[in-house]
């Protein structure tokens, strides 16, 4: 199988046979940049312009699998995918001959045009979906979707407020940032999380009628029952009550993630999403499942809304279904999409519908739908909890691991009774981790974001989680709770 071949260059030939493998056609240009003096790209460093990154001083040439290499030849272990994106692993093989392919046939068309690959993708993606999830288009980013969604859920409601949870995240165009409560709304970057910054300015106000509900934190929510447990129902209804009055009877949507990954890795309780929606048919609003980070497997489920069994009346879908590329979709049902168009529903974009990605995100279910990978993320998912778990076990600052399938979340604290954030511990902890070649991102400063590829083998699974044990061993205020001797 190409998948077993992929995973043997992948794993089991050590650096300089991937370097080896990864050849570009003779003269292209891709070559001459991977070939090109490293040092002069650095020093143009300076014409790109901030985007509220802060990017890492170094520069990644390749990727393969799991794995993305430096400039310098340094192999890092990327437990984040890209951006939650590359699902299959980095140039998984049989995404690269699609792109191949399409790239010397066909990559854009106007958006008034319709081609195979968007046809056939629509078919294939609404196939796998639950009924009631009939109609697809194509856009481009999980923000683009968020959008698109949103609006389609005023056209056909004829209201205008949003309902989000508290520390989502949906994306940076005003709709949809407008329903998540997180970075961007007193400015840009990551050093938003807290007001400490006084030179932050904001945007101006967001688009009117926007509402929240409490984040689902079982691990920091004042909601309790009184043997401690975390009482969600109460909270959720709690919520929707402040919304009742607040609102001016217009609500048109509640967008919501299964599994808050920028906010934390907070999952939805078993129970939740189906409460939910029981609170929006009680009002007549549309609920917008969001699983840019939560679908095509990687919860243990082919889309996080199985879990619950619900349907919503939107689902959007982003970053896993283009392993890296920009594709995006917008489902919804029949009837909702024929009443929309009647009203004069209107989202047109240039890149709408285009074929080359499109192809590729057929590939991607393909694969993901019959290569066992659900198997696959549900083990990986077993190993890496207990894996974690043991971590937790041995470091008192680790105050709660959370999170399903092959997406989880450590939160580092500075004492666990008081479950103080512990920020300066985790920055401290994330350059050791990249230091000895594990990339695993931070959210909300204090959590580690884990999702590698649902293609991950056992091997890269215990490589990361040795990874680990050497940098909460090493970096200083882990609060060992006992000896642990370092490899």
């Amino acid at each position: 199988m190409i998948l077993e071949r992929y995973y043997h260059e992948a794993t089991n030939g050590g650096e300089q046979q991937i370097l080896r493998s990864f050849k570009f056609p003779s003269g292209s240009s891709a070559q001459v940049q991977c070939d090109e003096d490293t040092t002069s790209l650095k020093n143009d460093l300076s014409c790109l312009a901030n985007y509220g990154a802060e990017i890492e001083p170094f520069i990644i040439t390749h990727g393969r699998g799991a794995y993305v290499y430096t400039e310098s030849g340094q192999r890092i272990l990327d437990w984040t995918s890209g951006q939650m994106s590359c699902l299959l692993g980095h140039s998984h093989p049989e995404v690269v001959e699609v792109i191949k392919a399409y790239a010397e046939t066909l990559i854009h068309t106007s958006s008034c045009m319709v081609s195979p690959p968007v046809i056939r993708l629509a078919k294939r993606l609404t196939s796998i979906l639950p009924p009631g999830l009939d109609r697809a288009v194509f856009l481009n980013t999980g923000s683009e979707s968020n959008e698109a969604a949103i609006r389609l859920a005023k056209t056909y409601t004829g209201r205008f407020e949003v309902v989000g949870l508290g520390q989502s995240w949906h994306g940076m165009t005003s709709g949809a940032q407008g329903a998540q409560y997180q970075a961007g709304r007193r400015g840009h970057g990551m050093k938003n999380f807290s007001s400490r910054n006084p030179k932050l300015t904001g945007l101006g106000p967001s688009p009117p009628g926007q509402h929240m509900l409490p984040q689902p934190n079982a691990y920091r929510s004042i909601f309790r029952h009184k043997d401690g447990t975390y009482d969600w129902e109460s909270e959720l209804n709690y919520g929707w009550s402040l919304i009742d009055e607040a609102s001016y009877g217009s609500i048109a949507a509640c967008l919501v993630e299964c599994v808050q990954g920028d906010g934390g890795i907070h999952v939805l309780p078993p129970g939740y999403l189906k409460a939910l929606k029981s609170h929006c048919e009680r009002r007549g609003i549309l609920l917008i499942v969001d699983e840019a980070q939560t679908g095509l497997c990687r919860t243990g489920e082919l889309f996080g809304i199985d879990h619950d069994k619900v349907v919503p009346d939107i689902l959007t879908l982003s970053k896993p279904l283009g392993n890296g590329l920009p594709i995006s979709a917008m489902v919804t049902s029949a009837k909702i999409d024929q009443a929309a168009k009647e009203k004069g529903f209107l989202f047109f974009t240039t890149h709408a519908n285009d074929p080359l990605v499109a192809a590729v995100g057929e590939k991607v279910l393909e694969i993901a739908t019959r290569e066992d990978l659900l198997e696959n993320v549900r083990a990986r998912s077993q190993q890496l909890h207990a894996g974690l778990h043991r971590l937790k076990d041995r470091y008192g600052c680790i105050g709660d691991v959370r999170g399903i399938g092959l997406m989880k979340g450590i939160e580092i604290v500075s004492d666990r009774e008081s479950k103080e954030p512990a920020a300066e511990l985790a920055k401290q902890l994330s350059k050791a981790m990249l230091q000895r070649g594990l990339w695993c991102q931070l959210q909300s400063q204090r959590v580690f974001r884990i999702g590698m590829p649902i293609t991950s083998t056992e091997q890269e699974i215990e490589e990361g989680l040795d990874i680990l044990e050497e940098a909460f061993n090493t970096t200083a205020n882990t609060q060992p709770l006992f000896k642990v001797e370092s490899g």
